[in-house]
């Protein structure tokens, strides 16, 4: 959300970042929120001067008892009446304005950095750097569901028998590697100083419309019935609604924080959900990292998480690129963000596997996060997140990179001591 003062002041920057992003229908927001702003200071205004008035005249009646003058006295009291009734009308509609100028307020998008390139979607998405050569190999790589079908690791069926169609069972050797990625993402993290967590699954109405776009909210959260409740679909919901109405001494910035936790998702729209395989599913696990801090410290934070998840798939010999997000394939919170993509061999493409995205105060502004210095007052933090390992689409990524002709999977160094000394994953079904 942009603060009302930067609307008023900027009205064109506002409706070109509108028009940056493609979303033209917005436009109109613009104009619509500086008049309601108008109406609003307005109504403060009025509401001042009935106040100043309404004191003085209960200074007057004071005055006028003391010399018995009743009737002028009762005269002046009915005054105070008046002007209580008014003031009851105008506190009542400035509330209604105030509610309908915050609403219009949060489908504003954030102002996009200067660096981010114009596109309408993700297929204008520009490349920005390869790490490690994307092999294809001689050799055949199959499916990755019949890859983990081969080893004993996928149980669909049974899933949707108890869960329905977007839910899996990992089993054995394979659960074992997902649960070895993650517990891996998450002593990477630490190693690199972030602080560890494992936040609520939960979260209320109030946080979900802190971290993220009605649009975003509508496709991806689902609700508990009866209760105000919603299940995370990242903990980067629950890691930032933490700080929730909360003033930060600026001494203690940055924070950086590292959470893993089960994540759940609609997955509506065009892309629809995996039949046999389990790239696009309701429910997945994440080692996320988020960041806390000052403006100015935003884009060096930016820079090093996301080269911490190419430093990390780098490790498990799994080839990625970054890719920029254009304007119209960023979320409407968002100022920057890039994707770390993982090379698919079987594919012969590059397919997500992370984001990291620099919000400005977007999110510390609908939330009340705010930093206290000594002597240059509060501010708004901002906050970024980034993924590290979200599985199991990380885990498609490696049983395709560390694949053998022979049906074997390869378990790189960095993993052997989490897999208890395993150094190859070897096939079950002939």
């Amino acid at each position: 959300m942009l603060d009302i003062k930067f609307i008023r002041e900027n009205p064109e920057i506002v409706k070109d970042n509108i028009k940056k992003k493609f979303q033209e229908k917005k436009l109109v927001l613009v104009d619509e929120v500086i008049e309601l702003d108008k109406k609003i200071r307005e109504l403060k205004q009025n509401g001042d001067e009935l106040r100043t008035s309404r004191n003085s005249i209960s200074s007057a009646i004071g005055a006028l008892m003391k010399e018995k003058q009743i009737e002028l006295a009762n005269e002046k009291k009915q005054e105070v009446v008046n002007i209580n009734k008014k003031l009851v009308n105008i506190e009542e509609e400035q509330v209604k304005l105030e509610q309908d100028l915050r609403e219009k307020m949060l489908t504003i998008p954030n102002i996009i950095d200067s660096s981010v390139p114009i596109g309408k979607d993700d297929s204008e998405n520009v490349e920005i750097e390869k790490f490690g050569e994307p092999v294809v190999p001689e050799y055949e790589i199959p499916y990755h569901a019949d890859i983990l079908d081969a080893v004993c690791g996928l149980d669909k069926e049974s899933a949707g028998r108890t869960s329905g169609n977007g839910f899996y069972y990992l089993m054995g050797d394979i659960a074992r590697l997902h649960s070895s990625m993650l517990s891996y993402a998450r002593d990477f993290m630490i190693s690199k100083g972030f602080n560890y967590c494992v936040p609520p699954f939960m979260i209320r109405s109030d946080v979900v419309n802190g971290v993220m776009s009605f649009e975003e909210m509508g496709a991806m959260m689902y609700k508990i019935e009866g209760e105000d409740l919603y299940l995370i679909g990242t903990s980067e919901h629950s890691m930032i609604g933490k700080f929730k109405g909360q003033t930060i001494d600026e001494k203690e910035l940055p924070l950086a924080l590292t959470s893993y936790s089960p994540c759940f998702r609609k997955e509506v729209g065009a892309h629809g959900l995996e039949e046999r395989g389990i790239y696009r599913v309701h429910q997945f696990e994440k080692q996320e990292m988020v960041v806390l801090c000052r403006p100015e410290e935003a884009m060096d934070w930016y820079n090093k998480m996301w080269s911490y998840t190419v430093e990390f798939f780098r490790s498990l010999d799994i080839p990625v690129r970054t890719l920029e997000c254009c304007s119209g394939d960023l979320a409407d919170l968002k100022v920057k963000s890039c994707d770390v993509e993982a090379w698919s061999p079987r594919q012969k493409k590059y397919f997500e596997v992370g984001s990291c995205s620099t919000l400005g105060d977007a999110q510390a502004r609908r939330l009340g996060i705010r930093a206290r210095t000594e002597n240059k007052g509060n501010y708004f933090l901002t906050t970024l997140n980034n993924t590290v390992l979200a599985t199991p689409r990380g885990l498609i990524a490696f049983i395709e990179n560390n694949y053998n002709e022979d049906g074997s999977i390869n378990i790189p160094e960095a993993l052997v001591p989490y897999m208890g000394g395993t150094t190859k994953i070897l096939p079950k079904k002939k």
